[in-house]
């Protein structure tokens, strides 16, 4: 009976997503909010609470974030994270500053303590990597020349989650300085090791994982990444950090294949992630922090908007491309629910996982819109700034006579 009960309600939760992610994609839009709105309606004090499916669903909530984290590290090759690690940390220091400094700070003042503050600084700095990715291809804006200082400023957002993840992990977990450091000594020793050896052994890394047969390259690739996230796990590091370096160890024929037969995987996991994440806040503990949340989202959506300004003006880009650069930063989604998830499962803080789906809620629908709409406000802004020139004086018939020598 239990078993029938799993499968009804596992079952609904599926049809319910698919049906939520058509809704959205009709009308050109991330399906990630309508998905944690999904969660609160089912979770507790929402329409219908779960019962018997919500083990089943937090484990299927884990893998959607270790094939996040994966399908991520196959966008990139560890040469590309170098060569952009170098060119573009500038970028990254002030992307850090400005948009981390405002969630550290909210959360001081609202008196949650260090820990909090650490993690939800994470919270406002990471923007969502797919739904920028998503928006950018619906603007045709792929080939544009502002688009690699948006992709260099994501990707040295995902090379430092390799070293935030665990510091936090550390954080949450309570572990005293000496462990925590200890934890951050081999999540970067690990982090070291495997980009040196995609660097130099990569081809054989995918030559050994290389399989013609889908299914057989399914099975290692899937098998490996969790089987690394669990020892990533285990060594008090993060699970997710752990498939991010198998993506990153991958390249070639490999990585394009494994990304083919892994996407649908990710979509319907990370769909479950984001139900489950919705599922432990209770909806009547929104209102309270939705204030701090919506002032929270328009600075740091300002704040971004002055990151992607700074880089494209850096890379040489033109003022229009600049204002388009800072717009398509926006949206936070994904990695924000990741990073609150940890604080929410470990009980830091009970308000955090309220404002953080409230800050995404917002971020979510608003970024879309920041993408398309900011370079021609900003445009007609300026123009309505310019002073009015005079107009020429009408020419006399005296001034347009020849003049004599």
């Amino acid at each position: 009976m239990h078993s029938a009960v799993l499968l009804i309600e596992f079952g609904s939760i599926i049809l319910g997503l698919g049906l939520l992610g058509r809704f959205a994609g009709r009308f050109r839009l991330s399906p990630i909010p309508l998905y944690l709105l999904a969660g609160l309606a089912f979770g507790e004090g929402g329409l219908l609470p779960l019962g018997a499916s919500e083990e089943f669903v937090a484990t299927g909530a884990e893998i959607g974030v270790i094939l996040l984290l994966l399908m991520l590290g196959l966008e990139y090759t560890a040469t590309d994270l170098v060569s952009n690690l170098k060119t573009h940390y500038p970028s990254g220091l002030v992307d850090c500053a400005l948009n981390a400094l405002p969630g550290a700070a909210v959360a001081l003042l609202l008196g949650w303590g260090p820990v909090a503050a650490v993690v939800l600084a994470g919270v406002t700095w990471i923007s969502s990597s797919g739904v920028i990715a998503k928006v950018l291809g619906d603007l045709g804006r792929v080939g544009n020349r502002e688009t690699p200082v948006i992709l260099s400023v994501l990707v040295l957002e995902d090379l430092a989650m390799a070293v935030y993840l665990p510091i936090v992990t550390a954080l949450v977990a309570g572990v005293g300085l000496m462990a925590g450091s200890v934890t951050l000594a081999i999540a970067l020793g690990a982090a070291g090791l495997v980009l040196f050896l995609a660097v130099r052994y990569g081809r054989l890394i995918s030559r050994f994982v290389s399989s013609d047969d889908p299914e057989k390259l399914l099975l290692v690739v899937l098998g490996l990444t969790i089987l690394v996230a669990g020892v990533a796990q285990q060594l008090q590091v993060s699970a997710a950090v752990g498939a991010f370096l198998v993506g990153i160890a991958l390249s070639g024929e490999v990585a394009e294949g494994a990304h083919t037969l892994l996407s649908p995987l990710r979509d319907l996991f990370a769909a479950v992630f984001f139900v489950f994440f919705g599922l432990h806040t209770d909806p009547s503990s929104i209102p309270p922090v939705l204030l701090p949340a919506l002032g929270l989202a328009v600075v740091t959506a300002l704040t971004k908007i002055v990151t992607g300004y700074w880089a494209a003006r850096r890379a040489g880009i033109s003022v229009k491309g600049r204002w388009r650069a800072g717009g398509a930063l926006v949206a936070r989604g994904e990695f924000s629910i990741v990073i609150a998830g940890l604080a929410v499962s470990a009980g830091i803080e009970p308000s955090l996982g309220p404002l953080a789906t409230a800050y995404v809620l917002i971020l979510v629908v608003l970024g879309p819109l920041t993408a398309r709409y900011t370079e021609p406000v900003a445009t007609w802004w300026s123009r309505r700034r310019e002073p009015s020139r005079p107009e020429p004086a009408p020419r006399t018939a005296a001034a347009e006579a020849p003049v004599a020598d």
